[in-house]
C-alpha cells in the first residue's frame, strides 16, 4: 500500500474517533458542572475537560481562563482548535476523499452525509439547550463510520490502518481522561463521597458506567475504576485493550520487518505492558499519575514511530 493512503486511513479512523470521544466527554461534563455549580467548582469541570481533550494550553493562549460557553464552543464548532468536531469531520472528509476508492460505498456515504450535515448547522445548534442534541448527533454518526467499517471493510490492509489510527486515538483518550480526574483517584479518594460522582462520569465518559456494574457487581470503587479502564481487556476502551489490538495490527503490517517496523512493534508492547504492570491498590497510592503520564508521551512517540514505520512525512 502507498504511504500517503495509508496516512490518509489511519488519520480518518483517528479523526473520526476523537470526534465521538469530544462529544462524549462534553455531555458528561455538563451533567458534573451542574453537580458542580452548587459548591462553586463549575469551572475546575470545564478546565479538566480541556486537559482531557488535551487542548488546555492551546485554549489559554487563545481565550485565557475557561468559561462554559467558550469551552462549548471552542470544542464543538471552533475550527481554531483542530481537535474540535467541526474539525474533526472537516478532516476526516479531506482524509476520505483522498483514497475513497479504499472505503466501501457505506463508509464514504456515513463520513460525507455527517460533513455536509455539519454544514448545514446553524452556530446555536451547538449550544444552551441543543448541546446534548448536537453531541448525541456526532456520537451516532461516528457510531455509524465505525460500523459501517466493522461491517462492509475488506480485513485488508487498509482496513487494519483506519483500525490502528482508531485505537490509537482510543488509547490516549482514555488515559487523558483518567489523568484529568487523578484527584479523584488519590490515597483516601473512597473515605469523600463527593467523589463518587467523578467515578460515575469517568465510567460514563467513555461508555463504561454498565460495564463496571457486569463485571465487578458492586458500588463503585476508585481501584475498580482504574482496573476497568487501564488493565482489563473485555472493555473495547480500556487503555489494555486498545494497545492489545495495536500490537496485533502492527504485527500483521509489519510481515517485512526493518529496524523502525522493530521498534514501533517493541513500543506499542511495552505501553500494553505499561498497563499491567502494577496492581490497582499500588497505583491507588499515590502512583497513577505518574503512570498515565507516562502511558500519554508513550503513545504520542508510538504515533510518531508508526508515522515514520509505515505512514508519510
Amino acid at each position: 500500500m502507498l504511504a500517503r493512503t495509508a496516512d490518509s486511513l489511519f488519520w480518518l479512523g483517528r479523526y473520526m474517533e476523537r470526534a465521538g470521544n469530544v462529544a462524549r466527554a462534553l455531555n458528561v461534563t455538563l451533567r458534573m458542572a451542574a453537580l458542580a455549580a452548587p459548591r462553586g467548582t463549575e469551572a475546575a469541570e470545564w478546565a479538566g475537560l480541556l486537559t482531557a481533550t488535551g487542548t488546555g494550553a492551546h485554549y489559554q493562549r487563545l481565550y485565557g481562563d475557561p468559561t462554559p460557553v467558550q469551552v462549548t464552543r471552542w470544542l464543538t464548532l471552533d475550527t481554531l482548535n483542530p481537535s474540535s468536531v467541526a474539525s474533526c469531520f472537516e478532516a476526516a472528509r479531506s482524509n476520505a476523499r483522498a483514497v475513497r476508492t479504499a472505503l466501501t460505498v457505506d463508509m464514504w456515504e456515513a463520513v460525507n452525509d455527517t460533513w455536509i450535515g455539519l454544514r448545514k448547522l446553524d452556530p446555536d445548534d451547538a449550544g444552551g439547550d441543543r448541546l446534548m442534541g448536537f453531541n448525541d448527533w456526532v456520537l451516532s454518526r461516528a457510531l455509524l463510520f465505525h460500523g459501517a467499517s466493522t461491517d462492509t471493510m475488506l480485513r485488508d490492509d487498509a482496513w487494519r490502518f483506519g483500525r490502528l489510527g482508531t485505537m490509537l486515538e482510543r488509547a490516549d483518550n482514555t488515559a487523558r481522561l483518567l489523568a484529568s480526574r487523578a484527584s479523584a483517584f488519590s490515597p483516601g479518594a473512597e473515605e469523600n463521597a463527593e467523589n463518587y460522582a467523578q467515578w460515575q462520569g469517568t465510567l460514563r465518559s467513555v461508555s463504561a458506567l454498565r460495564a463496571y456494574q457486569h463485571l465487578f457487581h458492586e458500588r463503585l470503587r476508585p481501584a475498580r475504576v482504574v482496573e476497568l479502564l487501564l488493565m482489563r481487556p473485555e472493555h473495547p476502551r480500556s487503555v489494555m485493550a486498545c494497545y492489545e489490538e495495536v500490537n496485533d495490527l502492527l504485527g500483521i503490517l509489519a510481515m517485512s520487518e526493518g529496524e523502525d517496523r522493530v521498534a514501533c512493534r517493541r513500543l506499542a508492547g511495552a505501553l500494553r505492558g505499561r498497563c499491567v504492570a502494577h496492581t490497582p491498590a499500588y497505583l491507588m497510592n499515590g502512583h497513577l499519575e505518574g503512570l498515565l503520564a507516562e502511558i500519554i508521551d508513550g503513545n504520542s512517540r508510538l504515533g510518531t514511530s508508526i508515522g515514520k514505520c509505515f505512514l508519510i512525512g
